[in-house]
């Protein structure tokens, strides 16, 4: 079994406040600490169970957060930005399986430091008129080349958000989210403690039971609706070809392919820099 795990900061044990996650920081440079042990744990629990490769994609920000000496000696790490499958990147190279790690909350959630993609520039994201965090649109693209989601770490809410798309999946909470930066947090080795427990639990059921996962998919073709924080984002993003503004803060597009749709949103993000 070859397993991607996408990996991200904001679903990490003891992480609460954005300075944890502001790349330079002292604040992050500890935090990057706890969430390479958490991938860590992660790997180690499915290699137990019996996967033959783990390949890591890091996924947060600049998407150089992971410890590279640190790191288990048999993980494969995806590291660096920009790249075509995000925060997937990985998962078109005939993966069976997808794990989120240290994942989060979508805008307008109640979890931990939520937010879908890119804080600064976007308040909510919708496909076909529902809205998705990152683990939903993510998940959405493995759908698209056929890999399903097996497994998911960081607080109660994501669970809450995303487990009606990945009903097969194993869900450990890392925190139990109080407010958008407030949490009752287990410690650093508890939480990679169970994360390996759970890994190594959703490898020996996906393993052992393979026809029950189904890759999470909707029907095509997609329509998605931006709703940006400022007027100006739109003013930006209307700039791009088949983009149309409906009203000061939303604009929508439509796309054949999940690719195409998280393409678009990406260039959006790397857009709004303009606007900083």
């Amino acid at each position: 079994m070859k397993l991607l795990i996408s990996a991200d900061i904001e679903g990490v044990a003891g992480v609460v406040d954005p300075e944890q996650c502001r790349t330079g920081t002292s604040a992050w440079e500890r935090a990057r600490v706890w969430f390479t042990e958490e991938v860590n744990a992660a790997a180690r629990g499915a290699f137990d169970a019996g996967a033959k490769e783990v390949i890591v994609a890091d996924s947060h920000a600049t998407f150089r957060n992971i410890l590279p000496d640190l790191i288990d000696e048999r993980i494969y790490l995806i590291t660096g930005k920009p790249r075509l499958y995000s925060m997937v990147a990985g998962v078109e190279t005939g993966v069976d399986a997808v794990a989120f790690i240290g994942h989060h909350s979508q805008a307008r959630g109640r979890g931990v430091l939520a937010h879908t993609i890119n804080g600064f520039s976007f308040s909510q994201i919708r496909v076909n008129g529902r809205a998705y965090g990152e683990p939903g649109l993510y998940g959405l693209l493995a759908g698209e080349v056929d890999v399903p989601v097996i497994f998911g770490s960081g607080d109660q809410i994501l669970e809450a958000e995303n487990k009606e798309f990945f009903p097969e999946a194993v869900w450990v909470h890392t925190k139990e989210a109080l407010g958008t930066f407030v949490a009752k947090s287990k410690s650093t080795t508890r939480a990679q403690y169970e994360i390996f427990k759970g890994m190594r639990s959703a490898v020996e059921k996906f393993m052992t039971n393979r026809d029950l996962y189904e890759p999470f998919k909707i029907p095509s073709p997609y329509e998605c609706e931006l709703a940006c924080h400022k007027p100006e984002m739109v003013d930006i993003f209307t700039i791009l070809p088949g983009t149309e503004r409906l009203d000061s803060l939303t604009l929508k597009f439509k796309t054949e392919s999940i690719l195409d749709l998280i393409r678009t949103i990406n260039t959006f993000s790397l857009m709004s820099s303009a606007l900083r």
